[in-house]
């Protein structure tokens, strides 16, 4: 009996020396192999070449891109997209004079561009469906309602077709005038994450907590996989 318990304790003692090493071995190996970069929205393509991982030969993806374009701002200077390669963009549609959900969903943006003001990486764009009136006068006085870093968060206005055309074909969402309602533009109140690579990496409803939780978590995801290529270069 007393040699069956001697065993039992060494067996237990084995184990309890083998344990932190084997998690340990799952955090840095097997940890890596398991990380997920966030979806890519939008039309695809095999684009007839391939790339070899671990052996394998895998076809190569071309995604969905946001095009190149210019606005102004609320400042009255002109922006570019991409004005940097290296930046991660929130993008949202509204108008300001929307009686509906927009002061709602810039409140999501201001509260994201104050938490995010000290992040190099990111930036945020509102962009009007309501040109014609949202100049950039217009998009300052509305700017000043929120706490707002003209160099973090642009408000950005410009031709009306083209905006309209960015929204339905690039960013993928609804912007349109509604003809039984002159007054009204009917647009997304999606708050919509790109990537450096102008790529389309989520879609989150303003109106819903759990989407704007999920939105800030993924914001974080998309940090953590752009440094991830700077390290693995």
């Amino acid at each position: 009996m007393r040699n069956t318990s001697s065993w039992k304790k060494i067996v237990v003692l084995v184990v309890i020396l083998m344990v932190p090493g084997f998690l340990y071995y799952l955090l840095q190996e097997k940890g890596k192999n398991r990380y997920r970069p966030l979806s890519i929205f939008g039309p695809k393509e095999l684009s007839g070449t391939f790339h070899t991982k671990r052996g394998k030969q895998i076809p190569d993806t071309t995604y969905h891109q946001i095009r190149d374009f210019k606005l102004t701002d609320q400042q009255g200077k002109e922006f570019s997209f991409p004005l940097d390669s290296g930046k991660i963009t929130i993008f949202n549609f509204f108008f300001t004079r929307c009686t509906s959900f927009c002061k709602q969903m810039n409140g999501q943006m201001d509260f994201l561009a104050d938490k995010y003001d000290d992040n190099r990486m990111l930036r945020f764009c509102s962009i009007s469906v309501d040109p014609e009136y949202d100049n950039p006068e217009i998009l300052t006085k509305y700017a000043q309602t929120f706490h707002t870093n003209p160099k973090k968060w642009f408000f950005l206005t410009g031709d009306k077709s083209l905006i309209f055309n960015l929204a339905k074909k690039d960013f993928l969402v609804d912007a349109y005038a509604d003809h039984a309602d002159t007054s009204t533009i009917v647009h997304s109140p999606m708050l919509i994450l790109v990537d450096p690579e102008k790529r389309i990496r989520g879609y989150y409803d303003s109106d819903n907590k759990e989407q704007m939780s999920k939105l800030d978590d993924e914001i974080k995801v998309l940090i953590v996989e752009e440094l991830r290529k700077v390290t693995d270069r």
